[in-house]
């Protein structure tokens, strides 16, 4: 099956075309009710971990040494996520986050290395 990934904030709005929502942070977004995010699956095995997150917030100028390590991470479980992603069998998968910039973070990462090695 040809999947569509799709990146969206939790702060907006929920929509039919969001498809499957995957919320992709580890803690959950402050300020927002389960009901509101309308989340289907809280994927914490798809983030950063702890340690790697909390690197990266000491000093954000280690973002490119960040998405190497993250891409490392992901690599050490790309079995897991294929097996997660296939029983899902969704054409259209929303990964959800807090990040106010959605061209950095995270998310980025994680959703080229899933078009890349999953999709």
């Amino acid at each position: 099956m040809q999947r569509k990934l799709r990146v969206k904030r939790v702060y907006d709005e929920p929509s039919t075309e969001d498809g499957f929502r995957i919320l992709v942070d580890r803690l959950w977004p402050r300020g927002v009710s389960k009901d509101a995010a309308r989340i289907d699956l809280w994927a914490k095995e798809l983030t950063p971990s702890s340690e790697l997150r909390k690197w990266l917030h000491d000093d954000l100028s280690r973002y490119d040494e960040f998405v190497t390590k993250y891409r490392v991470e992901l690599e050490e479980r790309s079995e897991e996520l294929a097996k997660l992603l296939l029983s899902l069998d969704q054409p259209i998968l929303t990964l959800v986050t807090s990040t106010k910039d959605l061209s950095g973070g995270h998310v980025v990462v994680l959703k080229q290395f899933l078009e890349d090695h999953v999709s």
